[in-house]
């Protein structure tokens, strides 16, 4: 049974919810958004910090009534998505390919319900660090955070975040110690090829056939390059090439996504990447340059942090709820917070749709269960 004092935060933290889902704000643009978690945070006496990294973080700082001790950090994301919400809710987006469609408007409820309990139940020795964090599906915020120095500004021994995940059922939580999600690596592939009438294919080089060619070829990347006992997950995305129906363009241009969840695989995939392209390159007699975008790592969890988790979590829904959960494929920023810092980040089961689908509304239901865990690691920790 939860904490009275928690469950009685259930509709507020609900209207909160609604009212951040309604007006969503894309990464580094969550202006509004940071506006109102401060304006809470301050009103109920945290000491609150707007802007760290000359970002829309915000960070608020809460000190235990029983003197000096450990210093955690307690994190939630803010930004939406760029795509358009087909749930048909009252508090559906005002804003036209903008959606809070992955959870991140529960998240930030939820820290703030952390923070509205723990301000009026200090009986700990220590500190929380309440971590609002900016553009995490851009997979930038987290980043921006540590190369603006945030575990020198505010220290924390260990951190913790959570994530809804509706392959596990309410009312329970999954975690798991080592890599709970994959290392991320964005591409672009740029073919160049020489433009011709779609008439006359032998006057130029089609870069829509080696395109093709390569989407197909770079599947081979996983399923005979890494080793099948490792994962990884090859996905070409955008395939983007001409603007009329009758000339075969110049040039095209591929987009994906790499995913693994151990370096080895990683850097045997990238290099496969390179050894395809260079290969259709060849084939095809046209210009083929692989970009690597962006990189972030596996989100690694450490086990006396992630034991934590599971004692919290069985404190609070029993320990039958406690699922030891697989990896999922999915990436997260909070990756290079847990490279600085031992924690551990887990999953809040729910009911409904999968997160980044149109129809996706986050399950209000878990929002009183997501403050009573991380109360309940604050007590264990710093109790």
């Amino acid at each position: 049974m939860l904490n009275p004092d928690i469950a009685a935060l259930a509709e507020e933290m609900a209207a909160w919810r609604r009212d951040i889902h309604q007006h969503p704000e894309l990464a580094f643009d969550e202006h509004r958004t940071s506006a109102k978690v401060a304006g809470l945070l301050r009103a109920w006496g945290l000491e609150v910090h707007e802007g760290f990294g000359e970002t829309t973080a915000v960070i608020a700082v809460l000190r235990g009534n029983l003197g000096a001790g450990r210093s955690l950090g307690l994190r939630a994301d803010m930004d939406a998505l760029p795509m358009d919400e087909q749930t048909g809710v009252d508090y559906r987006s005002v804003h036209e390919h903008v959606f809070h469609g992955c959870g991140h408007d529960g998240h930030t409820a939820i820290l703030l319900g952390a923070a509205k309990y723990l301000a009026t139940h200090r009986d700990f020795a220590g500190t929380v660090n309440f971590i609002f964090q900016p553009a995490e599906e851009t997979l930038a915020g987290g980043l921006a955070l540590m190369r603006a120095g945030l575990f020198e500004r505010f220290p924390c021994d260990e951190i913790y975040a959570l994530h809804n995940n509706n392959c596990i059922a309410l009312g329970q939580v999954g975690v798991r110690v080592g890599a709970i999600l994959s290392a991320c690596d964005w591409f672009r592939i740029h073919i160049t090829g020489v433009g011709t009438h779609s008439a006359m294919p032998h006057k130029g080089v089609d870069p829509i056939v080696a395109g093709a060619a390569l989407v197909q070829s770079l599947q081979s990347v996983v399923s005979r390059n890494v080793d099948p006992l490792d994962v990884a997950v090859l996905s070409v995305c955008q395939f983007h090439a001409g603007t009329a129906i009758n000339v075969i363009p110049g040039t095209a241009q591929l987009e994906g996504t790499l995913r693994t969840l151990s370096p080895t695989a990683r850097q045997v995939a990238l290099d496969g990447l390179q050894r395809v392209c260079d290969g259709i390159a060849a084939t095809h007699g046209c210009g083929v340059r692989f970009e690597h975008l962006q990189s972030s790592p596996a989100t690694v969890n450490a086990s006396e942090q992630t034991d934590v988790v599971r004692q919290a979590a069985a404190a609070v829904l029993g320990a039958d709820q406690v699922i030891d959960c697989p990896p999922l494929m999915a990436s997260e920023d909070f990756a290079y917070m847990l490279q600085q810092r031992p924690g551990a980040y887990f999953f809040l089961g729910h009911n409904g749709l999968t997160c980044h689908h149109p129809g996706f509304d986050f399950d209000d239901d878990t929002l009183s269960t997501g403050v009573a865990l991380f109360a309940e690691i604050v007590r264990q920790r710093l109790g």
